[in-house]
């Protein structure tokens, strides 16, 4: 921190009550630009999920309203793959009210296991995420932040979370979503399709099946900013670094042996040409054809 910074107020502590009818149990999380708290809704008399926007940015309309239109997306939706929201509230402070989920992140999961996961529980898995973003397709809306961080998994059963980078097809800037888990063409901007999904689908299912994603670059020297705005940096000069323009991922197969359906899947799916993806239905297909019992 530099001597013209500010210091961050600290989390709000247990105990507090950011709006009638909740009270914090507990601070979870500080993002480059949330703060989210397990809490306890007194008219559901159960635990739920609140987020708000740190106290240093909350004169951020931008991300104000990036909040609320996350909240209201989630609130509106109901998928059993999507995470559910309960209430948005835009006074005494914005903040979103979401559903506690008892699992934990695939990312966590991944590295607390001491095996990788079955190629029948990788198929699952793809299936339940083209489930969620098909939904999410229908309803006019691209993820674009398809990640192990941001899947729930609690007995085979996963959720998708944070729609907070999510937008209509059309044109976008470079680098919307996450360094490692980019499309090429979220990389380096301009026309998104619903086929940027299915790369965002298919590098969550390479690194759930392999233990590594596709691209492990640097994220930034500045992860605040990679947070708030979406974009990512080199550590050393500043510049743009988009490792996937450069070079194709690496085949599934020269890390680990799977059945040719699951490999080659996988990695159409991380085509560098959009039009070389497959559809989501075709991808549900083709994973279903590897669990028998959906076959």
């Amino acid at each position: 921190m530099t001597a013209t910074q500010e210091p961050v107020a600290p989390p709000m502590p247990a105990g507090s009550r950011p709006l009638p009818g909740y009270e914090i149990l507990g601070h979870l999380d500080r993002t480059g630009w949330l703060d989210l708290y397990d809490s306890w809704s007194e008219q559901r008399a159960c635990r739920c999920v609140v987020k708000m926007i740190r106290p240093d940015l909350r004169d951020d309309t931008h991300l104000t309203e990036r909040l609320l239109r996350e909240g209201r997306w989630l609130r509106d939706f109901t998928h059993p793959h999507l995470v559910r929201a309960y209430e948005i509230f835009k006074a005494p402070q914005p903040l979103v009210v979401q559903e506690t989920l008892t699992g934990e992140t695939l990312t966590h999961l991944l590295h607390r296991l001491r095996r990788r996961p079955a190629t029948t529980d990788v198929a699952l898995l793809g299936i339940q995420l083209c489930s969620a973003v098909h939904y999410l397709h229908g309803q006019g809306l691209l993820h674009l932040d398809l990640k192990p961080a941001n899947v729930v998994v609690e007995r085979g059963h996963a959720k998708v979370l944070d729609l907070s980078v999510a937008r209509p097809p059309g044109n976008a800037p470079p680098g919307t979503g996450t360094l490692s888990y980019l499309s090429p063409e979220q990389a380096r901007g301009g026309l998104l399709t619903t086929a940027a999904d299915v790369w965002g689908i298919g590098a969550t299912l390479y690194e759930t099946a392999v233990g590594n994603a596709p691209y492990n670059a640097e994220q930034t020297a500045n992860p605040e900013n990679t947070e708030r705005t979406g974009t990512a940096y080199d550590r050393t000069t500043g510049d743009l670094q988009y490792p996937q323009l450069d070079t194709a991922a690496p085949p599934i197969t020269s890390q680990r042996r799977l059945p040719h359906a699951l490999a080659t899947a996988i990695d159409n799916c991380l085509s560098q040409d959009p039009a070389d993806r497959p559809t989501v239905p075709e991808l549900t297909a083709a994973l279903a054809s590897l669990i028998p019992t959906l076959a």
